[in-house]
């Protein structure tokens, strides 16, 4: 069995002011999108889940339903805040999505096997699609065997403001040991910091290991991230703004021995649009891309 593609499309892209999924940035008018599935295909992966919210819907299809029509297997599904648990019902002054980790666990029914997490707006590049596809078609199923592909810090920062990023550590062996979400990254006087709950800026590796949320998971993630949320939820029913992110499943699974998480590396090199100002640098590089021969134009 092919491993499946469950992309993250539920985020409206606030900062950046609109829809980034659909945002056209490639030279034939191409969305970071086609470059994730393009790359993808031909990595190996199969079917491909859209992970996206009801309103969107028909703008989504729009642009991507005949799109993938005859190319890939794709499904849709929608991540509203009231799909929880059973016994659990959505506070009614919650308006924020409940994260990525909800984002991924609503994906339960269309996911039966192996299978790969990414955002859809950011760009991994097929090698970081190459290695992810080899891993999981390696593991035969088993259980507990996850992975994440590994960028360094200081080449996914934005010139446009901060960023969060989920920085990790490793062991001699390149498994993944703890991993931490810090918000509000930038570089303040030539030094990368983040800002920490007290409002203080604190210092912080460059070149340490983060995320970009491209992961791997066998499917028993998904009983197991609904039991680590159902806790969650427990703790933060009345924290509006809380929000279950991946590395916070990762992490309890992690520490309790019931899973491992190989960092994958990769030579393709990340970017993406967090901020407007972010788009000219997005749309130089896929360009550039374009002449070196790497994708063709138009890409499908």
């Amino acid at each position: 069995m092919k491993p499946a593609l469950v992309v993250l499309a539920a985020g409206m892209g606030s900062r950046y002011g609109g829809l980034k999924q659909v945002d056209s940035l490639g030279p034939g008018g191409e969305t970071i999108i086609d470059y994730s599935v393009f790359d993808a295909l031909r990595a190996g992966f199969g079917k491909v889940v859209f992970v996206i919210r009801k309103h969107i819907e028909e703008d989504f299809l729009n642009v991507f339903g005949g799109r993938f029509k005859g190319k890939a297997q794709f499904e849709v599904v929608f991540q509203e805040l009231d799909m929880l648990p059973e016994g659990f019902d959505c506070p009614s002054d919650r308006e924020k999505p409940w994260g990525t980790a909800h984002a991924v666990w609503v994906a339960h029914k269309q996911v039966k096997g192996p299978f790969a997490v990414i955002n859809a707006d950011d760009f991994y590049g097929y090698d970081a699609f190459r290695v992810m596809a080899e891993a999981l078609t390696s593991t035969g199923g088993e259980k507990g065997n996850y992975y994440m592909v590994g960028y360094r810090l200081s080449n996914t920062l934005s010139d446009q403001g901060s960023v969060s990023r989920a920085i990790c550590t490793t062991d001699d062996s390149g498994y993944l040991q703890t991993i931490v979400e810090r918000k509000n990254i930038e570089r303040i006087n030539k030094v990368v910091c983040y800002r920490n709950d007290d409002g203080e800026h604190v210092a912080v590796d460059e070149n340490a290991l983060v995320s970009m949320n491209f992961w791997g998971f066998t499917p028993d993630y998904f009983a197991r991230a609904k039991e680590i949320f159902r806790f969650f939820l427990k703790d933060n029913k009345e924290d509006t703004k809380a929000e279950f992110f991946i590395p916070l499943v990762v992490n309890e699974l992690i520490k309790n021995g019931k899973a491992t998480c190989k960092v994958l590396p990769t030579s393709a090199e990340w970017f993406g649009v967090t901020y407007p100002g972010d788009k000219p640098v997005v749309v130089s590089e896929l360009e550039q891309l374009t002449d070196d021969g790497v994708y063709p134009s138009p890409l499908w």
